[in-house]
């Protein structure tokens, strides 16, 4: 599976993250409320380098692009979970607040859950128990709160995070 496409609808583009997308994409992470329900402070530059670098060698991060302005405003990955049924991670998504409140993220989520189910069987969101704004976006595009007694090889071995499932 390629887990760096470039997809489009009318809202907007995801394509593959670059190195050159740090600057244009810290503008966007550097705002505290962004992590507010977060347990790790992002917005800090030193830590969003970190979490950037990451993003770059886990090979499959996208960079959201507002297809009215062209400009980045936000990024989400794709990880392939081990064990059948066959599954991915979309995760560490996030937008610049003033996309937020539905339209934005539905729109990329949309691409990539479409593009994702083509692939796979199920797609898996892990969540903070704390981080309630991401439970409720994951909610509103169809994700459905699952159990290790319904899925077992879906849970993280900490067990620490809400598990979250779309799938075909």
């Amino acid at each position: 599976m390629n887990l760096q496409p470039t997809l489009q609808n009318d809202l907007v583009t995801l394509r593959p993250l670059a190195a050159a997308d740090l600057d244009s994409l810290y503008r966007v992470a550097s705002d505290p409320l962004i992590w507010e329900q977060h347990p790790i402070e992002r917005w800090r530059r030193d830590v969003f380098e970190a979490f950037f670098e990451e993003s770059l060698a886990s090979q499959g991060a996208l960079v959201v692009i507002d297809n009215a302005t062209n400009e980045i405003i936000g990024s989400s990955r794709f990880k392939p979970l081990a064990g059948p049924p066959v599954a991915i991670e979309i995760g560490w998504s996030f937008l610049a607040r003033a996309f937020w409140g539905g339209t934005y993220n539905k729109a990329f989520k949309d691409l990539m859950m479409g593009y994702a189910l083509t692939l796979v069987d199920h797609i898996i969101f892990y969540i903070d128990p704390d981080n309630i704004r991401s439970q409720k976006a994951v909610e509103k595009i169809g994700g459905e709160q699952v159990t290790a007694a319904m899925y077992p090889h879906l849970m993280r071995p900490s067990g620490a995070d809400l598990v979250y499932r779309v799938g075909r």
